[in-house]
């Protein structure tokens, strides 16, 4: 009797443990973002009453074109990290037969236009080719400059 029961209370606390271990054995899901980046430069090139064939060259072939509704495009960016969405961006064009009316939407901040302005080069402080050299001065510090230009390089 305390044979079977314990032969029981084993098979069964395996089986439940087993359940378990299924949350935590999941198969790797491939980190893919998918859809349309539409940026901010984009949208700035978009102007009310552009042909269909103008805007898909601007943006791009639209993600969705809703049969029910064929005066409207859908761009939808979807980026998920193991499963977790991360980012989502949905921008919406509406069209007047085949003049582009009105837009809407979340699209993403145009990452260039920050990387200009942080690496913009400084004008120099001054210039070395434009600088007087005294050749005749043994205590001059200053270097002239020649352009390699008549050299060929």
């Amino acid at each position: 009797m305390k044979a079977r029961l314990l032969t029981v209370f084993v098979t069964s606390s395996l089986l439940l443990t087993g359940c378990s271990v299924v949350n935590f054995l999941t198969p790797y899901k491939i980190d893919i973002p998918q859809g349309n980046e539409i940026t901010a430069n984009q949208v700035e090139l978009l102007r009310v009453g552009m042909t269909r064939a103008q805007v898909r060259f601007v943006l791009g072939t639209p993600l969705l074109t809703d049969p029910f509704h064929k005066d409207r495009w859908d761009y939808i960016f979807r980026d998920s990290r193991s499963g977790v969405l991360r980012e989502s961006y949905d921008f919406k064009l509406f069209f007047n037969e085949n003049s582009l009316v009105r837009w809407e939407g979340t699209f993403f901040p145009d990452p260039k236009a920050n990387q200009i302005q942080k690496t913009k080069p400084q004008p120099p402080e001054s210039n070395l080719m434009s600088m007087p050299v005294n050749p005749g001065d043994p205590n001059s510090k200053d270097v002239e400059v020649k352009p390699l230009l008549k050299e060929g390089f």
